[in-house]
């Protein structure tokens, strides 16, 4: 039933589609073009932050391999669910922009699990309410692109955000336990 709705939407979503959005959700979803979001947010955490950045930096770094190893080696690994440009049952129906499919297995969406995990995390440590609207809209955005693209269905994309943003609120509450150890044991000054 859930497969059967999650075939059906993506179809819905996959169909509506153009030329010019084929190159506009191509480069969305593309690593690349995201360089200077990611150098801004590091920037703008090292100057909140000043001497606790290197710590954040580890964090991050945790939960950027957290997010991708998991997307991969828990959920695509372990499932073994077809991307919707390789179900047999959809061939011909699917608008696959350039002919690229990825790998085999599409359960869960490792594209939308970093970027919700990216948003998440950040927008804990930067707590701005304009940021917060953008990052998420962001990560919903990179999301929405990979069904365009035709190689997540919905629930794909749904559960791998749901995944991202569970593990960078996870390593967060993980910073903030080190944090305060940090603090207690006078390793350096509360400085943010």
């Amino acid at each position: 039933m859930l497969e059967s709705l999650d075939h059906q939407l993506f179809l819905i979503l996959n169909s509506v589609n153009s030329p010019f959005w084929d190159k506009v959700m191509y480069a969305i979803s593309g690593k690349i073009i995201w360089i200077p979001l990611y150098t801004a947010i590091l920037i703008f955490l090292a100057i909140k932050y000043k001497k606790k950045f290197l710590v954040i930096l580890l964090f991050i770094i945790l939960a950027v391999t957290l997010a991708d190893q998991s997307s991969v080696n828990l959920f695509k690994n372990l499932f073994h669910r077809l991307r919707p440009c390789h179900e047999p049952s959809l061939e011909g129906l699917v608008h696959l922009v350039k002919g690229e499919c990825g790998g085999l297995y599409g359960f869960v969406s490792s594209h939308a699990a970093n970027s919700f995990n990216i948003a998440l995390l950040s927008l804990m440590l930067i707590r701005k309410k304009w940021y917060t609207i953008c990052i998420i809209l962001w990560a919903s955005i990179i999301g929405y692109s990979r069904i365009y693209l035709g190689v997540h269905y919905p629930g794909d994309v749904i559960v791998g955000s749901l995944l991202g943003a569970l593990i960078g609120w996870g390593v967060y509450k993980l910073y903030e336990v080190t944090d305060n150890k940090l603090l207690k044991s006078k390793l350096y000054f509360n400085e943010s």
